[in-house]
């Protein structure tokens, strides 16, 4: 009945003064509502107009219950050890189906090209032997793994599930931010972002929005088209380090929306050169397990003395046809932000087509030149570690302290290959409640794309991630993030 109440009140309140969006500045940035103080963008006016029916106590009251309704739906992640709901912001972001289409197109064209890259580097390594990229940056990365090659993957496919994250600059232009290969997080909270907006304050139906709750059964279906007999269902499990895990809430989510087995490690057991499952009735082998965990979480893993690790064990089982994991392993070496700069001559080598979507552009400190130029406009430009990920490890030179920079001038000093450098982009924004008002907060987003093999299936939208504080350029989660619903419009 409370959900019921403040949605009428939402509905109802018109306010002929002191509307949102009076006092609400764009500023110098690029903003995705506005091009101006109230000069909305043409495709943004009907939200705007629906939008201007809420007062201010209207947004706090959504905000708040939109959180409550995520804290019901058991949408949590765990930081510090507590489960917490990842703040949300009920203002979406709205993306028109023509630049989608123009997204998706680029997001299949650079998936198609990472995956091309797992085969070959695991391969015949003709880019590397081409001169494309160096060797010693393909083997120095750090989630390289030497085991893989020679592994053929079913269907040619080493990248099932891709998350590719997306910044939108100062000029409306849409740049790569980083590829997202081994174990790429958020869609369940996409998901359940949709499921408790839709309750709190849900969007006129002359608004056409592209669905997005099928996303498991997209899932499930790409897991499926790796079965070698189509004839009987494969048994698939979704491997997780279990609640301990930040975002255990979406193992679960999506093992129980597949209809699969959730397993965690204490549950394996390799019996018959096969990988099984303890369940009360005995074995039960698994065929395809996803995996939501990196690479070196198979480590420690007990699989008897023959193998001298666990990874080195499943990976075996990979090799030998036995078992199939998604993402294969070796995909991280694609995650590594050295590589990342070589994803637009990958495209042209192996596709033999111009990226659609453009990268940032990238200093290389392993090269000497790159390197000089850094060093020389730290307090210019944002440093990462190559191997780095969830926003840490980060230096923003403009934000920074001379100390800071300092600290990592050294650093690239005495581990150039370990760190790139890139431009400080000041990403799109979007309006954002604050308290009593809106203010723009940057957002970047993470679009879900499907290799099938005979196809590329990209999910409408992705994980908006917002800075909830003032001039931050910070998305991540835990560094303080938070989210927003994302909604593709229809054609129709």
């Amino acid at each position: 009945m409370r959900c019921q109440r403040l949605c009428h009140n939402l509905q109802q309140s018109v306010l002929l003064k002191a509307v949102l969006f009076d006092t609400y500045d764009p500023e110098q940035f690029y903003d995705e509502y506005f091009s101006a103080p109230g000069r909305p963008r043409p495709d943004m006016e009907s939200i705007v107009q629906w939008l201007q029916q809420l007062s201010a106590g209207d947004l706090v009251q959504a905000n708040a219950r939109a959180e409550e309704v995520l804290a019901q739906l058991g949408a949590t992640f765990t930081f510090d050890g507590e489960p917490r709901v990842l703040p949300f912001d009920v203002i979406p972001r709205v993306i028109s189906a023509t630049e989608w289409q123009r997204l998706s197109a680029g997001l299949k064209q650079r998936v198609a090209a990472l995956n091309l890259f797992c085969a070959d580097v695991y391969g015949k390594q003709q880019i590397i032997n081409d001169g494309k990229i160096p060797r010693a940056v393909v083997e120095s990365a750090e989630r390289f793994l030497p085991d893989c090659i020679g592994m053929q993957p079913r269907n040619g496919v080493w990248c099932h599930v891709s998350g590719i994250d997306l910044i939108c600059d100062r000029n409306g232009t849409w740049h790569v931010l980083e590829d997202n290969l081994r174990v790429p997080s958020g869609i369940a909270y996409v998901i359940k972002n949709r499921e408790a907006l839709t309750r709190v304050l849900p969007p006129p139906q002359s608004i056409g929005i592209e669905p997005i709750a099928h996303y498991p059964q997209q899932l499930r279906s790409t897991l499926l088209n790796l079965a070698s007999d189509s004839s009987t269902a494969p048994n698939i499990a979704v491997l997780t380090p279990g609640p301990i895990e930040s975002a255990y809430f979406e193992h679960a989510f999506l093992a129980e929306q597949m209809g699969v087995a959730l397993v965690e490690p204490q549950d394996l057991v390799i019996a018959d050169d096969s990988l099984h499952r303890r369940t009360p009735t005995g074995l039960q082998r698994i065929e395809i397990l996803y995996r939501r965990r990196n690479a070196d979480f198979f480590e420690p893993l007990d699989f008897g003395t023959r193998h001298a690790s666990g990874l080195a064990a499943i990976i075996e089982l990979c090799q030998q046809g036995r078992l199939i994991v998604a993402n294969a392993f070796g995909t991280g070496v694609a995650d590594d932000k050295v590589i990342y700069a070589y994803v637009p001559e990958m495209i042209r080598y192996y596709l033999g087509e111009d990226p659609l979507l453009p990268n940032v552009p990238t200093y290389l400190c392993w090269r000497e030149q790159d390197r000089q130029y850094v060093l020389e406009h730290l307090d210019q430009l944002v440093i990462k570690p190559a191997g780095g990920e969830g926003g840490k490890g980060l230096l923003i030179g403009p934000h920074a302290s001379s100390a800071g920079r300092e600290e990592f001038a050294q650093l690239i000093k005495a581990q150039p290959r370990a760190y790139i450098a890139q431009p400080t982009i000041y990403l799109s924004r979007i309006p954002t409640a604050v308290n009593r008002t809106l203010e723009g907060r940057h957002v970047d987003l993470r679009p879900y794309v499907l290799h099938r093999g005979e196809d590329i299936y990209v999910h409408p939208g992705g994980l908006t991630r917002v800075a909830l504080k003032k001039g931050s350029l910070v998305v991540n989660s835990t560094q303080g993030g938070g989210s927003k619903d994302t909604w593709v419009l229809s054609n129709s």
